[in-house]
């Protein structure tokens, strides 16, 4: 399905460059001194705005789709991700430090770990939004996926049609957060509970 397809995309490429902006930005301040007024305006930019000026920079095309979606998801990963960075504690740091851990350890066993929280945060907000931008985005100028089913039947003045789209949005949405994500964030939160016990 086309609007899948796109929904998987934007959110995979924002919760990576959204992640690694917003740990950029929580562990340096020169970084996020710098990077700070660019999030503020594409924080307060709206989605609708983004969409029009990629399709009237890149063309009516799916890599505009998509590099809509995901500049209207980056600043917010950005945002929750920062502000876990900052939170983050300095000691394990320092721990990894004396044991001269390699960078791919200290990311799995340390900054992941640590991050966890606010990426489950990050991509259940986002989830959540992609799917509505990318209804806009198919409705503005896709000629496939559910929100272009949408606007030809809301041309055709048929409630039915638009409920029954709206419809089986709704029972994907369901379907990929009990099937997914809430299995997910047991699978990985697993170490939380052993830690604790």
């Amino acid at each position: 399905m086309a609007t899948g397809w796109r929904v998987a995309a934007a959110f995979g490429l924002a919760m990576i460059i959204g992640g690694a902006l917003g740990y950029a930005m929580g562990r340096s301040d020169n970084v996020d001194a710098w990077l700070d007024p660019w999030l503020i305006i594409f924080l307060n930019l709206p989605a609708l705005v983004l969409i029009v000026l990629c399709y009237l920079w890149v063309g009516l095309n799916e890599f505009a789709a998509v590099l809509a979606v995901t500049l209207s998801k980056v600043p917010m990963t950005t945002t929750i991700i920062r502000e876990g960075a900052r939170s983050s504690s300095s000691a394990l740091r320092d721990l990894a430090g004396v044991y001269r851990l390699s960078t791919l350890t200290k990311l799995r066993h340390i900054i992941l770990p640590e991050l966890f929280p606010h990426i489950v945060s990050a991509a259940r907000t986002g989830f959540s939004v992609i799917w509505k931008i990318v209804l806009v985005v198919e409705f503005l100028g896709r000629p496939n996926g559910i929100g272009r089913q949408i606007h030809t039947q809301f041309s055709l003045f048929d409630v039915t049609g638009v409920l029954a789209y709206a419809l089986s949005f709704v029972i994907c949405i369901l379907f990929i957060e009990f099937s997914i994500m809430q299995p997910s964030e047991k699978r990985v939160g697993r170490w939380r509970v052993d830690a604790e016990a």
